[in-house]
């Protein structure tokens, strides 16, 4: 049975950059079982203790914790808001923070970012990385691409030689701890 990895990008936005990057990378680990999903398909109502107390925490939260629960491994693509997650992926990790266990789930997990900018999501990813473990993850590698645009090719990948061997040295990390469980 092929080791299970869930991987997705941490927008809504419908073209978003990080949701084709994790997808491009999940695409590269075809020795594993791959779901990409979008995070439009699991709406919350903005986090509210109120809302929690009277309606409880909706079912899309259910499903999404019920989801990674199931996977071996994690690939996340953090999109940056304003030096930060992405309201979307933020309000999901709220209402997944308030469900039973981990949010994490204990999972190992490649953290990307990129963005269109020359530092490619570095401060969403340093605030990830972070935090990543205390929501009960671990962060096997990560990997930041900048200047997107510039750097990425739908079709043949990362264009820089140098951040190229990056990025696979992130992959091949992730790939050695989702063979070792």
């Amino acid at each position: 049975m092929k080791k299970r990895i869930l991987a997705f990008g941490a927008s809504t936005s419908r073209t978003s950059i990080n949701k084709q990057f994790a997808r491009y990378t999940a695409g590269l680990l075809n020795e594993f079982d791959a779901t990409v999903i979008d995070l439009n398909d699991f709406v919350m109502p903005l986090y509210s203790v109120d809302i929690e107390k009277e309606e409880g925490a909706p079912a899309s939260a259910f499903q999404l914790k019920a989801l990674i629960q199931q996977q071996d491994g994690l690939i996340i693509s953090f999109a940056e808001h304003n030096g930060s997650y992405s309201a979307a992926f933020k309000n999901a990790l709220d209402w997944l923070s308030r469900l039973e266990g981990q949010v994490w789930a204990g999972k190992p997990a490649l953290l990307l970012s990129t963005s269109p900018g020359s530092r490619g999501g570095a401060s969403v990813m340093a605030i990830a990385k972070a935090r990543f473990p205390f929501n009960g993850g671990e962060v096997v590698s990560t990997f930041s691409l900048p200047a997107f645009k510039a750097n990425f090719n739908p079709q043949t990948g990362i264009r820089d030689p140098e951040l190229a061997q990056g990025f696979e040295l992130a992959i091949e990390a992730f790939r050695h701890r989702i063979l070792a469980i």
